[in-house]
């Protein structure tokens, strides 16, 4: 393990070096086109080999979006829809628009009609930049009355001519508006976290210490998450193009596990940040993936017994990561620096305050709120034309996560959402540690654990489990891994209540829906 530098001295010495006046469009494309115009920014593993977008070429064609949008009218403080899934095209309209001054908002292409009318009614976006494809769904959509918006405020990307014209950036304030992200909505309708210019600053650290002090010669970066999130967006793709790393543009219409290693052999990726949903896949198909540098996973704890597979199909130790839209990179672990802790997400990452707090409000010993100090230069602005809902999310000089943690060692760990801690006979229960168990059963793919109300206790703890392929849902199974978990974790912990579905609601980022299960074992919609 490479012992330098140490943690320590980076948590005392990091700052972000954020300037007073910044803008992300010169941070991540035009700085380098400026004098390393061939430099590979991105990578496109084709079916008849490697196509490579350099800075020159992506400046260019961030220019022309952005003269084509300044022409229908889009300027300072306007909102601006990216309606694509990786590309070059992706990044060069999100450049564009912070060229202009202007507001981006990433756009999961496989969003039906309600989700792009929410965001597109909340937001007010002046145009939508898309391809062919996606110009033609909002055209449906629109003239079916699902959502408003008129085809002069749809941008299709092929109509736009890459001619070498130059486009000046706006000078812009670090603290200016630039993109506009919306929650994945595990606990509710979407809410619009606003970010600054200074938000791509605030995740370098993270991100460096998530991949074992990127960058380093060789790296290649990779992550099957859509760049419509903030994971894909602001962990992988524009902090790659701020090291000038090149990052590694695929679309993948349904992630598989043959084609996750095709896309990192043919395109040598080094660097991957895997979602644990991505991570799961790869365990029920046994695939190891040797050769890789570093390997990332955040959005979701990932467990003792995932971190371990992960040593075997890797031959390194996932470094996990930590954070939320809202406040993004914030808590990291990093082989390079310092043993994981079991079970643990990482310590905090430099620069950022990361804390666990009491009801009192100060920091405590125990369990409690995780919480970060304002300040943090990955933080938002505030939530999209609500402000209720923006005060509510910080106490005082902290800003809430919602999740309950606590430290051990100098580490964070991960109990639960505030909303998903199971309170059963007097004890609180963190369900990830209860699906991590479950896990390490072979005849389990997935499985997701609320708690839900029970006269005795409380509530009890329900598992929803979705059995690889072979494997029966029987009585005699629903026994076994009852008997797993009070043999392996803790008898108070073991699901006293197990449904076997044939799949889990999930958020389209990937994440576990516990409301949606809850909501199905007291409907009875369940076997």
């Amino acid at each position: 393990m490479n012992s330098t530098p140490t943690y320590l001295p980076l948590m005392q010495g990091r700052g972000w070096g954020i300037p007073e006046r910044l803008n992300m469009a010169s941070e991540v494309c035009d700085r380098w086109a400026a004098v390393e115009p061939e430099r590979v920014a991105l990578i496109e593993p084709l079916p008849d080999g490697l196509r490579e977008t350099r800075y020159g070429r992506l400046r260019d064609m961030a220019n022309a979006l952005a003269h084509r949008l300044s022409a229908m009218g889009v300027g300072r403080g306007d909102r601006v829809g990216v309606f694509l899934s990786q590309s070059p095209w992706t990044a060069a309209s999100h450049i564009a628009a912070w060229k202009l001054g202007a507001i981006s908002i990433p756009l999961f292409t496989l969003f039906g009609p309600e989700a792009m009318a929410v965001r597109l009614a909340d937001s007010k976006a002046s145009v939508v930049v898309t391809d062919g494809i996606g110009a033609e769904k909002l055209v449906r959509w629109s003239q079916a009355g699902d959502l408003r918006l008129g085809r002069e405020q749809i941008l299709p990307v092929e109509r736009v001519p890459v001619d070498g014209i130059i486009f000046p950036t706006v000078d812009t304030a670090a603290e200016d508006p630039a993109v506009l992200i919306y929650t994945s909505g595990t606990t509710g309708n979407p809410k619009g976290a606003l970010h600054a210019h200074r938000v791509l600053r605030g995740h370098l650290p993270g991100v460096e210490i998530s991949h074992n002090l990127m960058p380093l010669p060789g790296d290649v970066l990779w992550t099957p998450a859509d760049w419509a999130w903030i994971g894909g967006l602001f962990d992988v793709l524009m902090p790659g193009l701020w090291h000038g790393v090149p990052v590694v543009s695929a679309r993948m219409e349904k992630f598989t596990a043959d084609e996750c290693v095709r896309i990192v052999r043919q395109a040598s990726v080094k660097n991957v940040f895997f979602p644990p949903s991505a991570l799961r896949a790869l365990r029920a198909a046994d695939v190891k993936i040797p050769g890789l540098r570093s390997v990332a996973s955040g959005g979701e704890p990932l467990g003792a017994e995932m971190l371990e597979w992960g040593r075997q199909a890797f031959g390194l130790n996932i470094n996990e990561f930590y954070g939320q839209t809202e406040c993004n990179m914030i808590v990291s672990a990093c082989e390079a620096l310092f043993e994981p802790l079991p079970g643990a997400m990482g310590k905090p990452v430099p620069g950022h305050e990361v804390e666990v707090i009491g009801p009192d409000g100060a920091p405590c010993e125990g369990e409690g709120d995780i919480v970060v100090r304002r300040g943090s230069a990955s933080m938002m602005l505030e939530y999209w034309n609500n402000p209720e809902e923006t005060l509510a999310k910080f106490r005082g000089e902290w800003m809430l996560t919602g999740d309950r943690g606590w430290r051990e060692d100098g580490f964070l760990r991960f109990r639960g959402r505030d909303d998903d801690v199971i309170t059963s006979s007097g004890y609180r229960i963190g369900p990830g540690e209860v699906e991590d168990c479950l896990l390490t059963h072979l005849a389990v793919a997935s499985a997701g654990v609320v708690g839900v109300p029970d006269p005795e206790r409380t509530e009890a703890v329900t598992a929803f489990v979705l059995l690889r392929d072979g494997f029966e849902p029987t009585d005699a199974m629903r026994a076994d891994l009852q008997q797993h978990v009070r043999q392996r974790l803790a008898a108070h912990e073991y699901p006293r209540i197990v449904h076997f579905v044939d799949s889990l609601p999930m958020t389209i980022s990937g994440k576990i829906i516990r409301r949606e299960l809850r909501q199905m074992a007291l409907e009875g919609d369940v076997t």
